[in-house]
C-alpha cells in the first residue's frame, strides 16, 4: 500500500522545540469542577449482587464511586435493581458496566436507564460501554471496531463512526457514557465519550497515558479521568499500597476528575484488594478533604502535535498504527520526540492532533 506523505504545521509559543512533525503550543487545563470522584471497580461478582454489597460497605467512609463492573450483574435486572439500591442508600455514585446487548434477553436496558436516572438521581453517573476500544483496535484486539482500511484517514474516520453510533446511542439513555483505555483517547473523546479514564496499566509511561487522556479531553472540553489497573499478569497484579497513593495524589494534582482502581479477578473477598490498598484509599480521601486547593494545580506546558489521523500506539518506536499499518516513517520522530518532551517536561506534556479548530482555539487562549 502506498503510504500518504505526512506533515504537520509548526506551532511554537514562548518555548521553542523544533521538530519537523511537531508542534509545541502552550496549554492550560479547563476550570476546575468542585465534583471529584474516588472508588472502586468491581469486575467480579456472583449473580445476587452480594460481593458488590461487601465492597460498598468497605469502602463507603472513603470512597464515592462504584463502578459495576460485573456483566452478571447488569444481566440480571433483579441482581442489578438490589445493587443500585444498596449502593444510593449508601450514599454513593455508580456508573454501570453494559456489555453487548443481545446478552441481555430477559429485560430492556435502555428502559431501565431512563427509569434509573429518575429513581437514583445525580447518585447515577451513567454507564461504562465499550470497554478499551483504542485498546482493541490497536492490538487487534476481538473487539476492535475496523478490520480493515485503505489509509489512515479512512481508519479514523470508519473507528469514530462505528464507535460514535454506539456511544450517542447510549447517551441519548443515559445521559453520560464513559470507558477506560490505553490508547487512541483522542479518537474516544471525538466519538463522543463524556470522559474516558486513561490507564496506568503495566510498566507504560504515566506520562504519556495522562497526556493523551488529558490532551484530549482538553482540546474536547470534557472531563477525564485514571483507571488504575493491573501493574503485573499474574499475583500480585496490583501495584504496592504506597504506589497507589502516590499514582492517586499526582493524577488529582494533574486534574483527573476520576480516579478508579480496577479490582479483578476475585482472590478473597474483596478482589485484589489488601488491607494496604484500602488504607492507601482513605488516606488519599483524607487528603483530597484536605487539600482541595491542589486540584488541578499541575497544568499542562505544552503540546505535542501529531498529524491528523495518525493513530500511532505510543508505546515504542514500531508501534503499529490503526492496527492495521505497519509502522512509517514518521514513527520513529514521533517515538524519540514523545521520549525527550517527557524528560524536559514529565506531566507537563498533552499529546493533540493537527485539525485546524483545535490548534487554533490553543493558540487563541493564550
Amino acid at each position: 500500500m502506498k503510504r500518504k506523505t505526512l506533515a504537520v504545521t509548526l506551532a511554537l509559543i514562548a518555548i521553542i522545540l523544533v521538530s519537523l512533525f511537531a508542534a509545541l503550543i502552550l496549554l492550560d487545563a479547563p476550570p476546575e469542577n468542585p465534583e471529584f470522584y474516588v472508588g472502586v471497580e468491581v469486575a467480579y461478582t456472583d449473580a445476587n449482587a452480594s460481593d458488590v454489597k461487601a465492597m460498598v460497605d468497605k469502602v463507603k467512609t472513603y470512597t464515592n464511586l462504584v463502578v459495576i463492573g460485573s456483566p452478571e450483574i447488569s444481566v440480571n435486572q433483579s441482581a442489578l435493581n438490589e445493587t443500585c439500591d444498596y449502593v444510593k442508600k449508601a450514599g454513593l455514585n455508580f456508573i454501570i458496566l453494559f456489555t453487548k446487548n443481545e446478552t441481555y434477553t430477559t429485560y430492556n436496558i435502555f428502559d431501565w436507564m431512563v427509569e434509573a436516572r429518575g429513581k437514583y438521581g445525580k447518585n447515577f453517573l451513567g454507564v461504562y460501554r465499550y470497554d478499551e476500544p483504542g485498546g482493541n483496535q490497536i492490538d487487534s484486539g476481538r473487539e476492535r471496531l475496523v478490520t480493515n482500511a485503505t489509509n489512515y484517514s479512512d481508519a479514523a474516520k470508519r473507528y469514530t463512526e462505528s464507535l460514535g453510533f454506539i456511544v450517542n446511542y447510549y447517551i441519548n439513555y443515559a445521559g453520560q457514557v464513559f470507558t477506560a483505555d490505553y490508547a487512541l483517547h483522542w479518537f474516544d473523546y471525538k466519538s463522543n465519550y463524556s470522559a474516558v479514564f486513561t490507564e496506568f496499566v503495566s510498566n507504560n509511561s504515566r506520562e504519556i497515558a495522562v497526556a493523551q487522556g488529558r490532551g484530549a479531553a482538553n482540546s474536547f472540553g470534557r472531563e477525564w479521568g485514571l483507571m488504575l489497573t493491573w501493574k503485573y499478569d499474574a499475583f500480585p497484579f496490583i501495584e504496592s499500597g504506597v504506589e497507589l497513593y502516590d499514582d492517586m495524589v499526582r493524577a488529582y494534582q494533574l486534574g483527573a476528575k476520576y480516579e478508579i482502581v480496577f479490582n479483578y479477578p476475585k482472590l478473597d473477598t474483596y478482589g485484589i484488594l489488601r488491607d494496604e490498598h484500602f488504607d492507601a484509599l482513605e488516606r488519599f480521601w483524607d487528603y483530597v478533604h484536605d487539600n482541595p486547593q491542589d486540584f488541578g494545580t499541575q497544568k499542562a506546558k505544552v503540546a505535542y502535535v501529531l498529524p491528523k489521523d495518525y493513530g500511532f500506539g505510543l508505546r515504542r518506536s514500531d508501534d503499529g498504527i490503526w492496527g492495521l499499518f505497519e509502522p512509517d516513517e514518521l514513527s520513529g520522530k514521533v517515538w524519540s520526540d514523545v521520549k525527550r518532551l517527557v524528560e524536559l517536561y514529565g506531566f507537563g506534556l498533552d499529546i493533540i492532533y493537527d485539525e485546524t479548530d483545535v490548534v487554533d482555539a490553543a493558540r487563541n487562549r493564550y
